[in-house]
């Protein structure tokens, strides 16, 4: 019996002891494995030679620069513990690391200090100013190779825009510092340069673009940007406080040699037509506009399987070159809306073969040449509303992974207006002002400073906001006969437009004439301003235009 009980005896301290060794390896696998991951980017300093635990992008730097020199890091938001784990102390390491210092912006400041509503653009008084966003002293970190930073991503959702100047510094601290330490030796000597991302939310795509991206592994993204588009954004106004200027608008005659170098590319004028004919008139009053200013870029016009064969012939005719889209439907508008299929317009970021192009809507009309719009960074554009910009002009780049991103953004992106102006707003926060001039709103609310009837001659384009003048007769704007859509109003503005119709060559006017439906809709109008005795009394102008009495199909 003692026997027996001695044997179970045994064999249970022999299971305690297999289960003993079990709980240690346990523990140690644990606690080993976590270990390794918090001192991933530790140096361990009790070995003779020193040993560095390589973060993985260091591994990809390294075999980007062949792994022959030393890599010097700076460091941009970190806190003391951060920093910690990427000091590496000691001879012939392999990092170098400094910790970038500057003042953080005032919490005081919001994003609408940046971008106001409105500027005075009035180059005879004192030039606006824009509140201070604090840079490093970049003197002391010319000769990094990489810049590590901790983006700031509170607040941020995958359904919106994020405004937040913090974030802005951050990302405008590791530009100015990739670019002093690129073109440390000079504009025409370039140093490989890296950045490394660390936050959920990543860089502002309007800064860093998705085309300079080497990898993104969970919340770290790491990029090789092309200093010269990246030395445009620093030279950039830091919001639209001030009107944006060209880079390399400067006496120094060897940074104007790299502007000139920079823009020797392929550039063209974009629009885009989709659903109907109702807009190919505008479309051919815009080309020839454009070409009456002796312009030398391309004229490309985008356009769906809803464009008829004959109106091609006559876009074609007026000087564009077309090319056939899919059109896309707007996620938040309303079916039937006016801006249904407005995202159409995203497939101008598909134009790659181009370096840059200058999208432009068919109911502007250009007066005089912009070609010097090419020189500004995307997006640059005029001031809308609030802080908003407007879509009717923009300058992009194209480029294939930011035409994904946009379309996988806008399922998710909101739209204030449901339309294509919106959600760019949302997925472009930041953004460089073009002057008015480049844009003029045809828009006059009871606030508007300027007289609709003297509208300056030296505007360089009209957007022709509200009912088109190729849908009224050519007497007079007829805005003027809808209460709702007089702010759209002015005779002077609906002439110069009539102006560049008369030049047109005989074969495009027919392109431009009315349908019976167009016809009997102005007379409509003008029977219910007649009715409310609109006190404007343009309802009792007696008509002229021929084009009612020659009415096409």
């Amino acid at each position: 019996m003692a026997h027996k009980t001695l044997h179970s005896n045994q064999k249970l301290f022999t299971l305690s002891l297999i289960l003993l060794s079990l709980s240690l390896l346990i523990f140690f696998i644990f606690f080993g494995s976590k270990n390794n991951v918090v001192n991933r980017f530790k140096v361990e300093t009790d070995q003779p030679n020193q040993f560095f635990t390589n973060p993985r992008w260091f591994d990809l730097i390294q075999e980007e620069s062949n792994g022959d020199k030393k890599i010097k890091v700076g460091l941009v938001n970190l806190n003391d513990e951060e920093v910690s784990q990427y000091e590496v102390h000691g001879n012939g390491s392999l990092v170098d690391t400094a910790r970038v210092h500057f003042d953080r912006v005032s919490k005081v400041r919001e994003w609408n200090d940046f971008f106001p509503v409105w500027i005075n653009e009035d180059s005879n008084l004192q030039p606006p100013t824009c509140p201070e966003i604090p840079m490093p002293r970049l003197e002391e970190y010319w000769d990094l190779s990489v810049v590590v930073a901790k983006v700031p991503c509170d607040g941020w959702t995958s359904e919106a825009g994020m405004r937040d100047v913090f974030r802005l510094q951050v990302n405008l601290v590791v530009a100015n510092l990739l670019v002093r330490s690129g073109c440390a030796k000079g504009p025409d000597i370039k140093r490989e340069v890296y950045a490394v991302f660390i936050g959920h939310c990543g860089p502002m795509p309007e800064i860093f673009r998705c085309d300079d991206l080497l990898r993104k592994e969970g919340d770290h993204w790491v990029y090789k940007p092309e200093l010269k588009r990246l030395k445009q954004k620093v030279l950039m106004p830091p919001g639209t406080c001030q009107i944006a200027y060209p880079f390399g608008k400067t006496d120094n005659a060897r940074e104007n040699k790299l502007k000139n170098r920079q823009f020797n590319h392929r550039e063209a004028y974009v629009t885009v037509l989709h659903s109907s004919d109702a807009y190919v008139c505008g479309a051919i009053a815009l080309a020839q506009s454009i070409i009456r200013t002796n312009s030398t870029k391309d004229l490309l016009l985008l356009h769906d399987e809803h464009v008829s064969p004959r109106s091609l012939t006559g876009l074609r005719t007026a000087g564009w070159k077309t090319r056939q889209i899919e059109r896309i439907r707007s996620p938040f508008a309303k079916k039937g809306s006016y801006n249904e299929w407005n995202y159409s317009k995203l497939r101008i970021w598909l134009l790659t073969w181009y370096h840059k192009v200058v999208f432009i809507d068919s109911d502007l009309l250009v007066f005089k040449n912009m070609d010097w719009v090419f020189h500004y960074p995307q997006i640059s554009a005029a001031g809308n509303d609030r802080t908003l910009f407007n879509s009717g002009i923009m300058v992009i780049e194209p480029s294939l992974c930011t035409f994904e991103d946009l379309m996988l953004k806008s399922f998710k992106v909101g739209s204030y207006n449901g339309g294509d102006q919106g959600f760019l707003n949302e997925v472009f926060t930041w953004w460089h002002r073009l002057p008015n001039e480049v844009n003029f709103l045809k828009y006059f609310d009871r606030n508007h400073s300027l007289d609709r009837e003297k509208i300056p001659d030296d505007l360089s384009a009209i957007h022709y906001l509200g009912l088109k003048p190729w849908m009224c007769y050519r007497d007079y704007d007829c805005n003027w006969d809808i209460k709702e859509r007089q702010v759209f109003a002015s005779d002077k503005a609906h002439e110069k437009w009539w102006q560049v119709y008369d030049e047109m060559a005989e074969r495009l006017k027919p392109y431009c004439g009315l349908s019976p439906h167009m016809n009997w809709r102005i007379k409509k109008w003008r029977r219910i301003a007649k009715k409310l005795s609109l006190p404007d009394e343009h309802w009792k102008i007696g008509v002229t235009d021929p084009r009612q009495y020659n009415l096409v199909q």
